[in-house]
């Protein structure tokens, strides 16, 4: 098996880091749902979440060709991936807080 580090890999390797980190988001949400009986985890907002997050992360990357500098796009990518990885992660650590009553 190859695991490289060039950067076409590591491209891979956000993309598959943002959908895990969707898919673990969906699982808690699903997992804390059965448990209080509410069954309220609906596919929607993921859908909703793959086209304002993924698709434009697609376009930046097929714009590639066009930049002069050929590094500006693949750094936005990245950033955006990042920052993509950083609201499920806190998405994630919202579901297991307590929630406050007033």
């Amino acid at each position: 098996m190859h695991y490289g580090l060039a950067l076409g890999d590591w491209v891979i390797y956000t993309m598959w880091g943002i959908f895990a980190f969707m898919i673990l988001d969906f699982a808690v949400a699903f997992v804390r749902s059965f448990w209080s009986g509410s069954f309220d985890t609906t596919f929607l907002g993921y859908l909703k979440d793959i086209l304002f997050y993924v698709v434009p992360l697609n376009l930046i990357l097929s714009m590639t060709s066009i930049d002069p500098t050929h590094y500006t796009l693949i750094v936005l990518y990245f950033i955006g991936g990042a920052s993509v990885i950083l609201k499920y992660a806190a998405d994630i650590v919202k579901r297991f807080r307590a929630p406050q009553s007033d």
